[in-house]
C-alpha cells in the first residue's frame, strides 16, 4: 500500500496533557549530553529567571512522539514502520520548556513528497502549555521506503 496522499492537511486531536517532570528533564539532559547547569540544577535555572530546570531543546520530541503515534496508528496511512526512518527534525520555540509545564501537542500533516517510490511525510506538532500559549512547533520529516514489490511506485502488485 502506498502512503495515503489524503493525509495532507489532516489534523489530529490534541494529546493528553504531559506534565514535564524535573527528573525527566535531568535524565533527558544526561542522555543527550546537555551539560549546562540549568538542565539539572534548580538554583542555576532560577538564577537565569526560570521557575525550575530547563529542558534541552530536543526534549520537545518527547511530546511530539505522542502526536506522531496518532499518525502511525492509522490503518489507512500506508506508513509501514519497518520501512520508516526519522529523516529530519526542526524546532521553533516561543519559550523554553521548564519542569512543571503541562504540555499538549496537536499534529498536522503538512506535506507528502514522493521521490522514486519513497515518501517524505512532513508534519508539524504545535505544542502548547496549560494556558493554551504556544511553546514550540516541532516539525519532522518521516521517510517511508518504497514497498519491495513496487506497489509504492503506483504499480499494481
Amino acid at each position: 500500500m502506498a502512503v495515503n496522499q489524503d493525509l495532507v492537511g489532516r489534523e489530529f486531536p490534541p494529546t493528553a496533557p504531559y506534565l514535564v517532570g524535573r527528573e525527566k528533564v535531568r535524565e533527558f539532559a544526561r542522555a543527550v549530553f546537555a551539560d549546562a547547569p540549568q538542565h539539572t540544577d534548580v538554583e542555576a535555572a532560577r538564577a537565569l529567571g526560570f521557575a525550575d530546570v530547563v529542558a534541552p531543546p530536543t526534549f520537545a520530541m518527547v511530546i511530539q512522539d505522542h502526536t506522531l503515534q496518532q499518525l502511525l496508528a492509522l490503518e489507512d496511512s500506508g506508513i509501514v514502520l519497518a520501512r520508516t526512518i526519522h529523516a529530519e527534525q526542526r524546532f521553533g520555540y516561543t519559550r523554553p520548556i521548564v519542569a512543571g509545564d503541562e504540555l499538549t501537542g496537536q499534529l498536522r500533516v503538512t506535506g507528502i513528497r514522493m521521490m522514486g517510490g519513497n515518501a517524505m511525510i512532513t508534519s508539524e506538532a504545535e505544542i502548547t502549555d496549560a494556558t493554551g500559549a504556544h511553546v514550540v512547533t516541532a516539525t519532522s520529516v518521516l521517510l517511508v521506503g518504497a514497498d519491495e514489490d513496487g506497489a509504492d511506485k503506483g504499480e499494481v502488485a
